[in-house]
């Protein structure tokens, strides 16, 4: 009697199951990797309303990030800086410039610059810059190499288990109080020694647990 289905047709359930593997996990690859703030979030660069280059006033007039984000080694937040914080130079530094006429109508109208915020956390997620810094996490750490950037982007995906490694092992981003906001730092060779020491002075543990983040 002649088979009715071919000889093929045997193996049909291995190449239905096999291909059902592959497309679950092509299509939870495909979510990973594309609903990831490694992709949606890294290179984030909004345009501002003012063409304000950090690449001028970090890097190559050296303004100290505290400068303008003065509040940031006690506040929670690292504030946008107000009007009066450019025009502290600005009143004497290219005072007509139309490139600066945004700045000068802020400053005349008290009416605050809507600068366009870059990096952000969700909600639910806390976090402390006051509390970094004085463990000794730098600018450069989250943030990039802002004195190299004419305008800001994201260079960290700031997900949770990007945090959560730092968390897990914070030593090799210590650094020396001086050197918080220099961009050029380098760890030395003795890195190793200095952070176990800090880590010992400053009690530092940071949390690992949910409660840490999410309050």
């Amino acid at each position: 009697m002649a088979q009715i289905f071919p000889e093929w047709a045997n193996k049909l359930q291995t190449y239905l199951a096999l291909a059902a593997v592959i497309i679950v996990a092509g299509v939870a690859g495909f979510f990973w990797y594309y609903g990831s703030p490694q992709y949606t979030d890294v290179g984030y660069r909004p345009r501002q309303p003012i063409p304000y280059s950090h690449k001028l006033h970090a890097g190559d007039l050296g303004l100290d990030c505290r400068y303008c984000h003065n509040l940031v080694e006690a506040s929670t937040v690292a504030n946008i800086p107000p009007t009066q914080t450019c025009m502290n130079c600005h009143k004497l530094i290219l005072p007509q410039s139309q490139r600066l006429l945004p700045v000068r109508e802020s400053w005349a109208t008290k009416t605050p610059i809507r600068w366009v915020r870059v990096h952000m956390l969700p909600e639910y997620a806390y976090f402390n810059h006051s509390a970094h810094l004085a463990a000794g996490i730098g600018c450069f750490d989250c943030h990039g190499y802002v004195s190299r950037m004419e305008e800001v982007s994201q260079v960290q995906p700031l997900s949770m288990g990007w945090c959560l490694d730092c968390h897990r092992n914070p030593a090799p981003r210590l650094r020396p109080r001086a050197e918080l906001t220099n961009m050029n730092w380098t760890p030395p060779a003795d890195q190793a020694d200095f952070a176990q020491r800090v880590i010992k002075d400053k009690q530092i543990h940071p949390p690992v647990d949910c409660s840490g983040c999410h309050r």
